[in-house]
């Protein structure tokens, strides 16, 4: 269980060097001298290469032995996460992220292939568990440890460390991995045949909406506590660890709810609910209270989605969950990189206050998506009864 563990803590550094951004966004424009929007792209440009370009070098590499292609993906990772923070210019940066996302991608399915085959009997959904609750830990801990950081040194620290640590972690997994075969991959043109199976196609639409209405403003959410609230490197630190938590929390209740009143229920009650926590934003004022009541609402009602889409895709393709759930993480990376860069071109244009409506109303497709795959499914459920 213990070489689980090595996976989950590998998990763990892979999901800061992706989220941590966020928390310091601020940070990172003020010292290099460029806009909070277009610090914003480098989440951007990161999730669209994870999103797009993990199945294709997980394709490239099909033939490597995962314990060797961990190895190699670790290095590149530890190398360009220290160059991130030696190098200088925003083109350097944005070209360091795109690599440094490429590397995060090939570890994550990496670790869930040696997660599946180094599980004990029977234990493999519970050590893939547990490499995922790795990397879902780093946006609970990880981002506002890096806010600490920052706030107290240099943001350039936090890459040094994640580099740093990466090194060691790589020594350790050469130590302790066994060297596992490749199994087969399977080839992108079955992949996409899966796209084009209808109900998969809306939840993998559900899939996109849900993280980019999400990544609208959690991209932008530390100069949003800053400016819109007037918050405290302290503060926003607070915020951000109070938010990570309920996160996990909302996770934890999705999966609940799931079992308890099924998919349909708990998704589209809980996207409604992530609507409604975006729509109050602007209403609150400065009140830091129900600041923090709001932050707690929306991670809830936000990551209560992410296990009955999971479950969804798994219930729609059983014997191909494995492929269903990569092209959910790879939809999921492309909606975080388009909710990006939409709120950063909303921040371009002064609307910092307003970005939490704009992600709402993105929602709103989402929702109508779910009750409409809901009832044409019922429709096709009476019309096989009858027939």
């Amino acid at each position: 269980m213990w070489k689980i563990y090595l996976l989950a803590v590998i998990s763990f550094l892979n999901g800061a060097s992706e989220y941590v951004i966020a928390g310091i966004l601020d940070k990172i424009a003020e010292s290099s001298n460029i806009s909070v929007s277009s610090a914003g792209q480098l989440i951007t440009v990161f999730s669209i290469a994870f999103g797009v370009g993990t199945p294709f070098l997980i394709a490239f590499t099909s033939k490597l032995d995962r314990k060797k292609l961990l190895v190699y993906a670790l290095t590149v990772f530890s190398v360009i996460n220290i160059l991130i923070a030696t190098i200088t210019g925003y083109e350097m940066l944005i070209v360091a992220r795109i690599i440094s996302a490429l590397s995060a991608g090939v570890i994550q399915v990496t670790l869930l292939t040696l997660a599946a085959v180094l599980a004990a009997p029977g234990k493999q959904g519970s050590s893939i568990a547990t490499v995922i609750m790795g990397n879902s830990t780093a946006l609970v801990i990880g981002v506002p440890i890096g806010r600490v950081v920052a706030s107290h040194y240099d943001w350039n620290i936090i890459f040094i460390g994640l580099g740093v640590i990466g090194l060691i972690l790589l020594f350790l997994a050469l130590l302790i991995i066994p060297k596992v075969v490749a199994e087969e991959v399977v080839p992108l043109r079955v992949q996409f045949k899966f796209i084009m199976q209808p109900r998969i196609t809306a939840a993998l639409l559900i899939t996109f909406v849900w993280l980019g209405s999400y990544s609208i403003l959690f991209t932008y959410i530390s100069p949003y506590l800053l400016d819109i609230f007037s918050m405290s490197d302290q503060g926003v630190t607070v915020a951000l660890f109070i938010f990570g938590i309920a996160s996990a929390i909302g996770s934890k209740i999705g999966g609940l709810s799931t079992d308890k009143w099924g998919t349909f229920r708990t998704l589209a009650g809980g996207m409604i609910l992530h609507a409604t926590a975006l729509l109050l934003f602007p209403f609150i004022g400065q009140s830091i209270f129900l600041l923090y009541i709001l932050l707690i609402f929306w991670a809830i009602a936000a990551w209560s989605s992410g296990t009955p889409i999971q479950f969804q895709l798994i219930s729609l393709a059983p014997a191909a969950s494995g492929i269903v759930l990569s092209l959910h993480s790879a939809i999921g990376q492309v909606g975080m990189a388009a909710g990006a860069g939409i709120g950063g071109i909303a921040v371009n244009h002064n609307l910092l206050n307003y970005i939490p409506w704009i992600g709402a109303l993105a929602l709103v497709i989402g929702i109508v998506t779910t009750l409409l795959d809901n009832s044409l499914s019922k429709r096709k459920q009476t019309k096989q009864s009858l027939q």
